[in-house]
């Protein structure tokens, strides 16, 4: 029998809307998280379930040059458990040939892997030459955007990687962001334009700008009490005057989210990696470190500031070393008169479109400047030319990387990437993995059981962007609020306006009637569990739910919070675009960075020397997700390959 209520509820929230998104599965969940941690993939679940496979379950990809790679895709999904599977091993024997040597090819399109490229052609020589192998319909990595038209105007927003610090003068990254033409770090920002008093808006979506000024508001779900929830707005001034909780726990909300907790017990944060501070919080979570420091309980920690502690990393502060918290602090970014932290539209999809004009001239149209890179196309066709030293070919998944002879005689390694069902075998003197630690243990088919065994040591966890197009935000200023943050229930912790930076075709004003995209990053903690079965739950969770069942509880949870100030999902909402990411975070256990019993850091075994002709990158081996670590893990692989196996 048909729930006509169910429709209703639907029509309501604009599932059957007109908009700009597919037509999608209409399937619950498909798969518990504790049933994912047995052998089966969540591709297989997923496809007994949805036969249409990529159709139902990318979702809309929005408009332009990202529009068919919005996080990890079906197709890239696919190709990966088949890698994780062994499913290429038999097979990649038989790959064709394609004749062509290269000094190095770099697995990974990403910031990492673009830079290692970088670093390669420029201390190679003026003949040294380069392939990059990215798995995904355009390179970047996480550094990608989503685009929306709206109302006739375009929209922008990241797919994952957001921000980016301003470096000191003559630091080794700030020349290295003039040598690709970001050579004013410094960003204009969209002015209040609205007819009303200007509101507090920040520049990232991580600032919480509205919160010093009462502008911000705190969603008491549900299961506090009040259905649907309760809005408590300037949750610090009113001193939490009538939050659903107890009292004890709105002293301790007012005692963290008002600084004092930080102010009492002020902490010496790491002066340098290695120091005795940073090695004391290696060795203890980061729940156990605010605890301690701060007074916090473990279920005020694990309640309310999940979402902010361990985001970093991906997962909730019990499954994560303390240090992970501070390690982003040593690269000391650089205040002077303004702020350190900036941010482009589309996130750093601009370092990666720079990165890539640097490497390939023609390969986007314009001048390599911030403003020609985010106004210029790219040049599909130029990318991966025969013509040029560097070359990135895209839609090519790294299945195979193996020296030719034993890793100490050999001159060469074979690398077998797959292009849709299509093997092919390509040559090269030396090779970066660039990619992350899920894979790059399952491509290097050599690998030594040292560093086999300190990859197994590397945990990740997913996150997904869930970026939701407005046509206005007139719901938050009747609110009074440019940001919040929700508890008990709904998906996702957080989101927030933000002034976007004046790059390219941005509006030079911000304004409740002008349309707008808000970021919902969710990420998926089991406080309890282990750093690794909270990832693989996490992940079969984000894997197994159709893209219909996340656009439904995003328009619900819009209308519980805002319903009250005059929103309407099936009018309001312009798109929605899921970007998931299986594999987001590197989550640092305690000991990863520094290591602990006598044995080395994981990473250390991995950073210490190229095996063979191979060299390792990607922030993973940092341990903290920051563009400026890829970079830096680049620039050292590259250097180690120099040094010790590329000769004239």
């Amino acid at each position: 029998m048909i729930n006509r209520r169910n429709i209703v509820g639907d029509h309501a929230l604009g599932m059957d809307s007109s908009i700009t998104r597919r037509d999608f599965l209409g399937a619950t969940l498909l798969a518990s998280g504790a049933v994912l941690l047995d052998s089966v993939s969540p591709a297989q679940l997923l496809a007994q379930k949805a036969p249409g496979g990529a159709s139902d379950w990318n979702g809309y990809g929005g408009v332009g040059e990202y529009a068919d790679s919005n996080g990890n895709t079906w197709e890239v999904l696919t190709a990966g458990h088949k890698l994780r599977d062994g499913l290429y091993e038999e097979v990649s024997e038989n790959a064709l040939e394609t004749g062509e040597a290269y000094d190095c090819v770099v697995v990974g399109g990403g910031i990492s892997g673009l830079a290692a490229a970088l670093f390669f052609l420029r201390q190679g020589g003026p003949k040294a030459t380069c392939l990059v192998l990215e798995n995904h319909p355009i390179f970047g990595g996480e550094a990608k955007q989503n685009d929306f038209e709206v109302d006739g105007q375009r929209l922008t927003a990241h797919q994952g990687s957001a921000i980016y610090f301003v470096q000191y003068p003559r630091s080794f990254l700030a020349q290295f962001y003039e040598s690709i033409g970001l050579k004013e770090p410094r960003l204009e920002y969209q002015k209040w334009g609205g007819s009303g008093p200007e509101m507090t808006i920040g520049r990232t979506p991580y600032d919480s700008a509205g919160m010093s000024t009462g502008q911000y508001g705190f969603w008491f779900g549900a299961q506090f009490g009040p259905k649907p929830g309760v809005w408590q707005i300037d949750p610090v001034g009113r001193k939490f005057a009538g939050a659903p909780v107890s009292e004890a726990t709105r002293k301790e909300l007012l005692h963290w989210y008002s600084g004092d907790a930080s102010k009492a017990a002020p902490f010496a944060s790491p002066k340098y990696e290695g120091d005795k501070v940073s090695r004391y919080l290696d060795s203890i979570t980061l729940e156990e470190h605010y605890m301690r420091q701060y007074g916090l309980s473990r279920e005020f920690i694990r309640t309310y500031l999940s979402a902010d502690l361990g985001g970093g990393s991906g997962l909730g502060a019990d499954a994560l070393s303390a240090y992970a918290g501070y390690a982003f602090e040593v690269l000391h970014p650089y205040g002077g008169q303004a702020e350190a932290v900036e941010m482009f539209p589309g996130g750093n999809t601009t370092i990666a479109r720079l990165m890539v004009k640097a490497l390939v001239p023609s390969a986007i149209s314009g001048e390599a400047t911030v403003e020609g890179v985010s106004l210029g196309k790219v040049n599909f066709s130029a990318v991966d030319s025969k013509d040029s030293r560097a070359r990135i070919r895209l839609g090519a998944t790294a299945i195979s990387v193996r020296h030719e002879n034993s890793p100490e005689k050999s001159e060469f390694v074979s690398v077998v990437y797959a292009d849709g069902e299509r093997l092919f075998r390509v040559r090269a003197r030396s090779a970066v993995m660039a990619g992350g630690s899920w894979t790059t243990k399952h491509v290097v088919r050599d690998l030594p059981d040292a560093q086999r065994n300190a990859y197994s040591q590397f945990f990740r966890s997913p996150c997904m962007m869930a970026n939701v197009a407005l046509r206005n935000w007139r719901f938050l200023a009747r609110l009074g609020i440019t940001g919040c943050r929700w508890f008990g229930g709904g998906i996702g912790n957080y989101m927030e306006l933000r002034r976007m930076a004046t790059v390219g075709d941005i509006p030079k004003t911000i304004s409740p009637d002008l349309p707008v995209v808000l970021t919902v990053k969710v990420l998926y903690s089991y406080p309890g569990l282990s750093t690794e079965d909270q990832g693989d739950r996490g992940r079969g969770e984000m894997i197994t739910t159709p893209f219909r069942d996340y656009e439904r509880r995003i328009r619900q949870q819009f209308t519980d919070m805002f319903a009250g100030a005059g929103f309407a999902a099936d009018r309001d909402i312009a798109g929605i675009i899921l970007n998931r990411w299986g594999h987001a975070y590197l989550s640092p256990q305690p000991g990863f960075f520094f290591g602990g019993d006598g044995k080395p850091a994981p990473r250390e075994v991995l950073r210490a020397a190229p095996f063979g002709r191979i060299a390792f990158a990607n922030t993973d081996l940092a341990g903290y997700m920051d563009h400026r670590f890829s970079i830096l893990e680049a620039q050292r692989a590259v250097a180690q390959l120099m040094a010790q196996v590329i000769t004239d």
